[in-house]
């Protein structure tokens, strides 16, 4: 069966008076339909833009240089513009990190929910406000009826990203992007965002990519994990796999880095040290090839490609990923 989102060697380049910044570099991966697929890294690692390429959604400077996009078989990177707005919030939506810059603060939730519904549904005006408070009401947001006459101002911050969700929903898209939404959340309104997002995945039958730099969101949430750093993807499990038997460098890393509840007393956590490169001037190598303590010569001067483990669905960039290997390295 073909995937419903399959991404062929995509590069984005950014233009910038200090040079060409190379923020996605040959990224290939897959989301087949129903599914979760988590996509983690640093900051600046090039999981938004990847995403942001994927909608058209680049702004200049930058520009995709490479690839393909297909959904449901259709290439995305050849599409007019008039066939790509068309697409985007009606198959393909995508909810943001921060509601405020999505949400006009001039307009009512009800008035901005109802635009989209009418555009991309044909909705009338009255069929389009009956179908926004359905969707307030799918995200638990109470009192719906009375809340679409409110502006983005007069909601909390989870509430605002229940709305930004709500209306990400709104034409039933076969494909959810969520970039960040929960960061900018407290722990406990991040868990009720994750409980809805999974509850309407089950319902609806949608497939999502969620971008974060959180590993404890991903646990609990996704079906595969993704890893990219430095505008490339270095490791890629099912996400029980990619916990227990993380195989890159800089996975160990991240994981090595997070707190546990069994950790032994005051237990301290393993910072990854150094920092990205410049993606202006990539090194030859490995890009982590600073920041390793497992490198080896040849990690210097070549850069590994992206290859299957033993481990079915387990891909690994990396010349010395394996368990023996890394502790002879030490």
């Amino acid at each position: 069966m073909a995937a419903l989102l399959d991404v062929q060697n995509l590069e984005t380049k950014f233009f910038t008076q200090d040079g060409v910044v190379n923020a996605v570099n040959g990224v290939s991966f897959h989301v087949d339909e129903g599914e979760t697929l988590g996509l983690v890294g640093e900051s600046g690692c090039g999981k938004s833009v990847s995403m942001l390429s994927v909608m058209r959604l680049v702004s200049p400077p930058g520009r995709v240089t490479g690839g393909k996009v297909f959904f449901e078989g259709r290439d995305l990177l050849t599409l007019s513009e008039e066939e790509m707005r068309d697409l985007r919030g009606n198959q393909i939506a995508m909810v943001f990190q921060d509601p405020m810059t999505s949400l006009n603060p001039v307009l009512t939730i009800g008035q901005q929910m109802a635009e989209s519904l009418r555009l991309h549904m044909g909705m009338t005006q009255a069929q389009a406000y009956k179908r926004a408070i359905e969707l307030l009401e799918m995200v638990n947001i109470p009192e719906a009826a009375n809340r679409i006459k409110d502006y983005p101002f007069q909601f909390s911050g989870g509430m605002r990203q229940r709305v930004m969700i709500a209306m990400g929903l709104s034409c039933n898209p076969k494909l959810l992007i969520a970039d960040e939404p929960t960061t900018a959340l407290d722990v406990t309104i991040q868990a009720q965002i994750i409980d809805i997002v999974k509850s309407l995945r089950r319902e609806l039958g949608m497939a999502i990519v969620w971008i974060t730099h959180d590993l404890g969101v991903v646990a609990g949430l996704v079906d595969r994990v993704q890893v990219m750093y430095a505008g490339f993807i270095v490791e890629r499990a099912e996400v029980h796999e990619f916990f227990n038997n993380p195989l890159h460098p800089y996975s160990l890393g991240l994981i090595g880095s997070l707190p546990r509840l069994d950790a032994r007393t005051r237990e301290k956590l393993v910072p990854i040290e150094g920092l990205p490169p410049d993606l202006i001037e990539l090194p030859k190598g490995c890009p982590f090839f600073a920041r390793c303590r497992y490198r080896v010569a040849k990690c210097q001067n070549e850069n590994p490609p992206l290859k299957p483990t033993r481990r079915p669905g387990h891909e690994v960039a990396c010349w010395v990923a394996s368990e023996k290997q890394m502790e002879a390295a030490q």
